[in-house]
């Protein structure tokens, strides 16, 4: 048995006006064959799954180049299609094979590409011919094309939000595409387009049980993988919005397949709005803290998030908690690496007059004018998120009376307390903590946090759904149109 295995991946909002070259991906996270790390990065489980398989099953292991970018603006043309002929070129050199594995995110668009995982999948199909088996594995954040599913023998994507099974799925797909390279199995895929945008959270209900009766039904009845796509909505492309694959044992399952995707799909569907949480307007998530007893309580700044594509530089939330300057606060990680090096320049427990943050767009609020002191400063703040480890680089703390900011040069979401702890900044004496992330934080967050709610601060990343100014997506979409299944 030979199997090779590559990853390539970032998730492209086409809104963001922030651009992604070659040197974005070389930047964040690029191994070429062979060096990548026995830890996983959040789209490359495949080649440590594949590793762990490789040592039990004895079949020979080739690897190509494993590379992630910050989610961003558009990739340029010229760094998607270098990055995807080396590892065309890989394949090529590692013929023949029996299995290609590859670590994707789903939701890469590029200039003249707006389906780049489709078109690496075609590819790769074209070199390996049809009896080979070809896998991948997706974020459930993604865009679940045509020409992906017809490309590939199994697709598996991400269960949980927050994003705590991706090494776990990746075993799921090395495991699924071993069996139907043995011929144990025979993949058949369904797929139902709930011709919505909407999603869940697995950190709470109902997103919770729907997850745990997916995986209930998974390996029963014929039926090998159920996977959810809720797509990425901040992407202008045809396929924006929810879906379900279902993949079953065998044509003589599909039906059975197509069937449970359909009713899965519309039970997502009967939730409404009622999928996600509440919500709240700065001023009014300051209220509800201050009303509850107990601290801290955590605030996810949603749409000023960097794994959203946007900047992380808004600086709303920091003028709503400089409004209340009895409270005490933290907040992080904000983008603002000239910031951040006239902190490192100055030096801890210097006084200074700082402006950070709100450079990107107009969105991102006014830069804030303050005098601060630095707290805490480092050469690379380096946080756990799940099994892998992720880079905010060198970062500093400063402090303006009661409120703790976290300044990082490199943007990524605030995954866990040593954004703010390993810079000085001790979490249990706030009040209110305010987090850069979408959902991701909450797996180590919620163990220090009295309450966690949402916040809506207005943007950049663009969270009304019904206002959204789609060109490409296809129609009818809700919640822009009427749902046809309803």
């Amino acid at each position: 048995m030979r199997v090779f295995v590559a990853s390539l991946a970032t998730e492209t909002n086409t809104f963001a006006p922030l651009f992604v070259d070659r040197g974005a991906f070389e930047e964040a996270f690029y191994c070429p064959p062979g060096t990548h790390p026995e830890t996983p990065t959040l789209c490359s489980g495949p080649m440590v799954a594949a590793r762990r398989r490789a040592r039990t099953d004895g079949f020979a292991l080739f690897e190509g180049t494993a590379t992630w970018a910050e989610p961003a603006g558009l990739v340029s043309q010229a760094a998607y299609e270098s990055l995807r002929d080396e590892i065309l070129d890989q394949l090529r050199a590692a013929m023949p094979v029996d299995i290609v594995l590859f670590g994707l995110h789903g939701a890469m668009v590029a200039r003249g590409y707006d389906d780049c995982e489709g078109d690496l999948l075609a590819h790769a199909r074209a070199i390996v011919g049809p009896k080979a088996i070809v896998g991948a594995e997706l974020d459930m954040h993604c865009h679940l094309t045509d020409q992906m599913v017809e490309a590939a023998d199994v697709i598996v994507a991400f269960k949980e939000f927050p994003h705590t099974d991706f090494l776990e799925r990746a075993e799921d797909l090395v495991d699924l595409c071993l069996k139907a390279a043995r011929r144990e199995i025979a993949p058949e895929s369904a797929v139902f387009d709930c011709r919505a945008i909407t999603g869940f959270m697995t950190s709470r209900e109902p997103g919770r049980s729907f997850v745990d009766r997916m995986k209930a039904l998974e390996g029963r009845d014929g039926i090998l993988s159920i996977s959810v796509a809720h797509g990425f909505q901040a992407a202008d492309v045809y396929d924006v919005g929810t879906k379900v694959l279902v993949i079953a044992d065998g044509e003589a399952n599909r039906g059975k397949a197509a069937a449970l995707a359909e009713q899965l799909g519309r039970e997502i569907l009967s939730w409404g709005a009622g999928g996600g949480p509440y919500h709240y307007k700065p001023e009014e998530a300051i209220e509800q803290a201050l009303a509850e007893i107990g601290q801290p309580v955590v605030l996810a700044d949603r749409w000023d998030n960097p794994g959203g594509g946007v900047a992380g530089d808004s600086t709303v939330m920091v003028e709503a908690l400089l409004r209340h300057p009895e409270i005490p606060a933290a907040i992080g990680a904000l983008w603002d690496p000239v910031a951040v090096a006239f902190c490192r320049a100055a030096g801890v427990g210097a006084e200074i007059d700082l402006r950070f943050g709100g450079k990107a767009a107009p969105t991102s609020g006014k830069p804030v004018d303050a005098r601060v002191v630095v707290r805490g400063i480092t050469d690379d703040l380096l946080v756990p998120f799940e099994q892998s480890w992720v880079s905010l680089g060198p970062a500093a703390a400063v402090t303006i009376g009661n409120l703790d900011v976290v300044l990082a040069s490199t943007r990524a979401q605030t995954f866990s307390p040593p954004v703010f702890t390993d810079l000085g900044v001790d979490l249990a004496a706030k009040k209110i903590v305010v987090v850069k992330s979408s959902n991701h934080f909450h797996a180590a967050f919620a163990p220090i946090a009295h309450k966690v709610h949402y916040l809506d601060t207005g943007g950049p990343y663009p969270s009304d759904t019904a206002k959204i100014p789609y060109t490409k997506a296809r129609r009818p979409l809700a919640p822009l149109d009427p749902n046809p299944w309803l």
